[in-house]
């Protein structure tokens, strides 16, 4: 069973969330929302609300145990980027480009080994 939560229209680049993202892949949900709790970066604070949410909804809607999950994907893709300008010297164009990303993140529960 798994879990799913979706994060749109976020307003940092998918390069710099990726960094955020590779460090807690793969972990348990509760250690990855420690770890994101103290990271100084932009994008923990989206991931953790997002992981969080996940939890969440797995606990309640699908009666899961929170100390079984964890995080078998955590995807940043490119959003719409937004075309804004800015004047330059002596009458110059300067555009900019602000970026968003989409965060998805996926639950699972972890398997019983049988022994």
């Amino acid at each position: 069973m798994e879990v799913r939560a979706v994060a749109r229209y976020l307003p940092i680049s998918a390069q710099k969330i990726r960094l955020v993202c590779d460090q807690v892949r793969g972990m348990d949900a509760d250690q990855a929302l420690t770890v994101l709790r103290f990271m100084p970066q932009k994008g923990a604070e989206f991931a953790y609300k997002l992981i969080e949410s996940a939890v969440a909804n797995g606990e309640i809607n699908l009666e899961m145990n929170r100390q079984d999950l964890f995080i078998s994907s955590l995807m940043a893709d490119e959003g719409p980027s937004l075309k804004r300008v800015k004047a330059g010297a002596r009458g110059r164009y300067k555009p900019r480009t602000k970026r968003t990303s989409h965060l998805t993140v996926v639950l699972r529960e972890r398997e019983e080994e049988s022994v």
